[in-house]
């Protein structure tokens, strides 16, 4: 599976051909627009709404129109102590268990960057952790869930097919170390 740079890469190469413009063009046209580079959620929907840009081809301009505007993509840490100030620094012990669980399933597995939430990433995103108000969300694709009555059906965070809802570092515990593995080894 490709990683999300080469995903990135293959978007960019094939975008003249399938937008008619390069995406140092596209990059123009999004600073002359009057809009801020930096407000991605404004450049996508500018892109999807005037031009009918496709939503892979939104995220590579406007990543790319950010970064001509002097963003930094932050670093996977960066994205993760983000995602744990102010009232959730608390729920950051209960994310680095889930961490800790979820790297120990295999060398396989990586931990990428995303606003608000992380995932956990073996062949395809197998787990994902948010923190919500009091609690972290652990999404898990399960194609086919164990039986488990912490179970719940759930569209996030990330590809989840269901979560458990955590609050304390106890509650990463055995049985959702079972989980995680089911989700690990149905997504290799």
């Amino acid at each position: 599976m490709a990683t999300p740079d080469e995903m990135m890469s293959a978007v960019t190469e094939s975008m003249t051909e399938r937008t008619g413009r390069s995406l140092e063009e596209w990059v123009v046209l999004v600073a002359d627009s009057g809009i801020d580079p930096l407000d991605q959620n404004a450049v996508r929907r500018w892109l999807k709404d005037v031009h009918g840009v496709r939503q892979n081809t939104q995220w590579a301009i406007a990543d790319a129109a950010a970064r001509d505007a002097g963003w930094v993509r932050p670093s996977v840490e960066q994205y993760i102590d983000g995602q744990f100030t102010g009232t959730r620094a608390a729920l950051r012990p209960v994310f680095d268990a889930v961490r800790e669980a979820a790297l120990a399933l295999g060398d396989d597995v990586t931990i990428e960057g995303r606003g608000t939430y992380v995932p956990f990433v073996r062949r395809r995103q197998f787990a994902a952790a948010a923190a919500a108000s009091a609690r972290i969300d652990l999404g898990l694709r399960l194609p086919e869930p164990p039986v488990s009555a912490r179970l719940e059906p759930a569209r996030a965070p990330g590809a989840a097919t269901h979560r458990v809802r955590l609050t304390a570092v106890a509650d990463v515990d055995d049985e959702v170390r079972a989980l995680l593995r089911a989700a690990y080894d149905q997504n290799g």
